[in-house]
Formats: structure tokens, sequence, C-alpha cells
């Protein structure tokens, strides 16, 4: 798959990089990126939520009245769950709601979401960017040169870069992120994927790689 590198500018820079069809060009399963997102967003969650059982309220534990002959139920102490102030019954405690899945279902599922977005023609490659400070008007006139100031973008780079992080920290609408750190939750919740050519140049080299 054929992408044109763009310049800063937005326009093309006269360059390509080939984009590997296994990656790229693959038939998505909706199924493995529905299990990744779901993994991603329980993992998300503390699982910290905690009530009082009636071994834990506060109150005396004396018996309220006597067992028989009061014409009432039969009640034990004031900590009893169904008074106000008692305990409560089967309530939540603290739990991980961490999900597994296999490396190659996780895999699968990064790879879908990457083919999705190849066909939505959603993905722009544009020449490394180099910032002597960080600068966020800066990087805000190269996505609006990219078309793309007003989207949701996730900006990925192959190494840290202090000065571009940044420049991209303070833009709500754009997730700067390493190429190794990229997973199928922050894919599918962006609308367009703005790879530098040197992280474009990645999946070839790797893909190269591979075949050897």
């Amino acid at each position: 798959m054929q992408v044109e590198v763009l310049n800063i500018k937005g326009k093309k820079a006269g360059r390509t990089v080939e984009l590997p069809e296994d990656i790229f060009g693959a038939e998505p399963n909706n199924h493995v990126i529905y299990l990744a997102v779901k993994q991603y967003l329980a993992a998300q969650r503390q699982g910290t939520h905690k009530v009082k059982t009636r071994a834990e309220v506060q109150g005396a534990s004396r018996k309220l009245h006597r067992q028989k002959g009061t014409g009432g139920s039969r009640k034990g102490n004031i900590r009893n769950p169904l008074y106000k102030g008692g305990g409560t019954i089967f309530g939540p405690k603290p739990h991980s709601y961490n999900i597994k899945l296999n490396r190659k279902v996780k895999d699968l599922a990064k790879i879908s979401a990457l083919s999705y977005k190849a066909q939505e023609k959603a993905i722009i490659v544009v020449e490394d960017i180099k910032l002597d400070a960080p600068r966020t008007r800066t990087m805000m006139d190269i996505l609006g040169s990219l078309k793309v100031a007003d989207k949701k973008v996730m900006f990925i780079s192959p190494e840290y870069n202090d000065n571009l992080d940044l420049s991209l920290r303070n833009v709500p609408s754009v997730l700067g992120v390493l190429l190794s750190d990229i997973n199928t939750y922050d894919i599918v919740n962006s609308e367009v994927l703005v790879l530098t050519e040197s992280a474009a140049k990645v999946f070839s080299e790797e893909e190269v790689g591979a075949e050897a």
C-alpha cells in the first residue's frame, strides 16, 4: 500500500512509503477488536468499590426484643440489613476487572483496527518534524495544513521527542503516542492516524525483517 508523504505545509513531498498489505490490507476481524477494546476499558476500572456488611457497620449487638410474644417479626440486632444504617447484603467487594487476552488476539485486533483506518483513507504520513523548542502553536499550524485540526488525531512517532510531546500535550483533540505503545482502543477512538515518515518506515522494515 503506497502512501504519499506530505510536508508540514500539507503539500506532497515527492516521496512515498510502502505500508505492508498484511497489516494495512488485512481482512478486519470485528470480534477481536471488541475483545481488545473491552479489555482496555476494563483495565481502566480501579475495582475499589466497597460496602460494609452487618459485621462492619456500627451498632449494638444486643437483640432488639424477645423472640416471641410481641406480635412482631423476629429481629436480631440494629445492624440487620433491613434497618436504616444496617449492613448491605451481597454488596460489591474490591476486585480486579482485568481480562486476559492472548498476544496473538491482541495483535490481530491491532491489525484489524489499522486495516479499517486504511480502508477509510484515514492514514496520513507526514515528514519528520523537528522542533527547537516546544511550540503548541506550531503543531496546530501543521495540523491545520494537514486538514485534521478539527478531528480526533492519533499522532504516531517512532521514538520519544520531548519538544514534540510537549507541543502536542496541550491539544485536546490530539493523542501523541510512540509507535511501540499504540493500542486497539486508541486507534478505534481516533478519526485520523498521522504517522511521521520514520514511523511509517518502521512497518516496512519490520516486514522485510520478518521475511528474512
